[in-house]
């Protein structure tokens, strides 16, 4: 079951720093994201969703390599790269994995604008690890799947002094 959990920044560049951290801590195992987007409400109310992965693209190249292969068997490639790339496409922008972006659009049209929100789903953590890296972080939790205890204690690690000195850390 995985959890989800949306923190809110007052500036638009917060919400991207948090998650390239959350990305570090993936690459050292010490959480597994699902899906991290971030949501920015720009000074004029406009909302614009950064999602982890550009399922467009993902799809374009994914039917580019199958058009490919059937053209190949019908002797002609390039009109089979062509084809397979333009449906990959399509139904990479159709497709909708992670959390759902009609709710990350609701939720973000409710942030004050020059604001940011990021929104993560979370399969696995170690939660001591990961509060330790938050630390200090900022933000506002919006809402959230956790127990009202573990709630506090990510809004705790937010608010909280950000520690002086960590390992690997220059001063």
């Amino acid at each position: 079951m995985s959890t989800l959990a949306v923190i809110g920044y007052n500036d638009i560049f917060k919400a991207e720093e948090v998650r390239i951290s959350l990305i570090k801590m993936q690459r050292d195992y010490l959480i597994d994201l699902e899906d991290a987007v971030v949501a920015i409400k720009d000074t004029s109310g406009k909302i614009k969703l950064h999602q982890a992965i550009n399922l467009t693209a993902a799809g374009a190249v994914r039917g580019g390599f199958w058009g490919t292969l059937i053209g190949m068997i019908f002797l002609n490639p390039l009109l089979g790269l062509a084809v397979g790339a333009g449906a990959g496409a399509a139904s990479g922008a159709l497709s909708d994995v992670g959390i759902n972006d009609n709710f990350m659009k609701d939720l973000a049209a409710t942030m004050k604008p020059g604001s940011s929100a990021l929104f993560v789903l979370v399969r696995k953590a170690t939660p001591d690890k990961v509060l330790e890296e938050l630390k200090g972080t900022g933000g506002t939790v919006l809402k959230t799947s956790l127990s009202h205890e573990d709630e506090a204690k990510l809004q705790a690690a937010l608010s909280a002094e950000p520690t002086s000195q960590r390992p690997g850390a220059t001063a």
